[in-house]
């Protein structure tokens, strides 16, 4: 398409970049912060549903992290891709909402941890789908920022310096918490067979 094509095609037709929406939002522009809602609240929503594995904890995360998007979007100044910096913000206000949880459940249990433990199935044909769970069940039980960049590397497929950009960290600490994820997820899984 030339610019004279451009020029003349439907203005609703042109996608707008994130960047532009983001700058537009942080002037007070609430449907370009709209737009921004519909092209990503999938993928907040995806991400705090795999580091939570709770449906409904996941929804009000994702609505936390919108309302904080809200508040803060003034300071995106595009040194990364809004994509980037959006999941950086929903990883660090799902982690913070562990840390609270933790402590909470810390003051009211006394510092006793509960044990989670996943039983196989002694049903052959069952065990496929036993394997599934104990998995899944598994991956809940990582701590946070392991959790995070399994599901990041493995799940979504992510390079370790996509991650490392994401998170805001090294790419050497990328690899160091994916190492040390499947080292806790090999004991894990251990434990329930």
């Amino acid at each position: 398409m030339n610019q004279q094509d451009n020029a003349t095609a439907d203005p609703e037709s042109i996608e707008i970049s994130d960047y532009t929406l983001a700058q537009r939002a942080g002037r007070g522009d609430i449907h370009a912060f709209q737009e921004l809602y519909v092209r990503h609240n999938q993928r907040v929503y995806s991400l705090c549903l795999r580091m939570t594995s709770n449906t409904a904890e996941s929804e009000d995360l994702a609505q936390e992290v919108f309302i904080k998007v809200f508040r803060y979007i003034g300071g995106f100044r595009g040194d990364s891709a809004f994509k980037t910096w959006l999941m950086r913000v929903t990883n660090n206000h799902v982690l913070m909402h562990f840390k609270k949880r933790r402590v909470t459940l810390e003051q009211t249990t006394g510092g006793e941890m509960p044990l989670q433990l996943v039983r196989g199935s002694e049903n052959p044909r069952a065990m496929r789908i036993m394997d599934r769970i104990a998995l899944d069940k598994a991956i809940a039980q990582l701590p946070p920022g392991y959790r995070t960049v399994f599901t990041l590397y493995h799940i979504e497929g992510h390079e370790h310096r996509e991650i490392a950009r994401m998170l805001g960290h090294s790419v050497g600490t990328s690899k160091s918490q994916l190492y040390k994820a499947r080292r806790e997820l090999r004991s894990l899984l251990l434990q329930t067979y």
